[in-house]
């Protein structure tokens, strides 16, 4: 590797780090290189675990904050369909469920419009959104503070409203899996209606992409043997397989 080629990588992760998530294009005008260079690089650097390559850019491992909501939406996209319509094949006509804040969650909701007789509680203004017009579903959206970013509804009003109900299914998204299990996400608002639903659902369903077993937001929701299934779109890492399998947790590995 060239001396310009290194130290353009180390620009290219300088700019990561700094944004938490920059598209191809952004680099390319940022360094004034194509925009085929840039995903050489993307790609050797995700190799090397210096960063995360994602469709159409790249993110930093260790970044304290999200990526913003309009990114995050096409972010792995294929990905989080997938995932989205294979966890909603397991829930029948007449289930009751909640549904919590996340772009892959969103996937998922948009899966559930054909069920029938479906009644689902949610923190996610997006998620009523989708289900608000399907014509045999019940809708509760919880109270709380809307945050305006990405259409979440935070605060104790949400868990204290999830504390009122006993769903079938609780399906929740995370935003960082820790290699001892621990589920992570970046704002400590929201992680108390995630735990009221852990709490509250007699069957937890995961949905996270491969992308969150490297990130490390900081608060702490809870813990991979608290849910009954995982649906990801590659095999976790052998320590996490390790924690589903001594607690019968399910692996579904979705192809995209």
């Amino acid at each position: 590797m060239t001396s310009a080629v290194a130290l353009r990588r180390e620009r290219i992760q300088e700019l990561v780090n700094q944004r938490g998530y920059l598209s191809s294009e952004e680099l390319a005008r940022m360094l004034d290189v194509t925009v085929q260079t840039v995903r050489r690089d993307v790609n050797c650097m995700d190799a090397q675990g210096l960063l995360a390559r994602h469709h159409g850019g790249a993110s930093s491992l260790s970044q304290a904050e999200n990526i913003a909501y309009s990114d995050r939406q096409i972010l792995h996209l294929r990905e989080k369909e997938a995932i989205g319509r294979e966890a909603a094949r397991a829930i029948p006509d007449g289930a009751s469920l909640f549904i919590n804040i996340g772009t892959t969650t969103e996937a998922f909701a948009r899966c559930l419009r054909s069920h029938k007789a479906l009644r689902v509680i949610t923190n996610n203004i997006h998620v009523a959104s989708l289900l608000a017009p399907a014509p045999d579903c019940s809708l509760i959206i919880t109270g709380g503070s809307v945050r305006l970013r990405d259409g979440g509804i935070v605060g104790p009003a949400a868990a204290a409203m999830i504390e009122q109900y006993r769903a079938d299914f609780g399906v929740i998204g995370i935003s960082g899996i820790d290699e001892d299990g621990t589920l992570l996400d970046f704002d400590a608002d929201e992680i108390s209606a995630a735990q009221a639903i852990l709490r509250n659902a007699r069957v937890v369903f995961l949905l996270a992409d491969h992308t969150k077993f490297r990130r490390r937001p900081m608060a702490r929701v809870g813990h991979i043997s608290q849910i009954s299934a995982f649906y990801t779109d590659q095999p976790p890492p052998a320590a996490i397989r390790t924690i589903l399998r001594d607690n019968d947790v399910h692996l579904h590995v979705v192809p995209k």
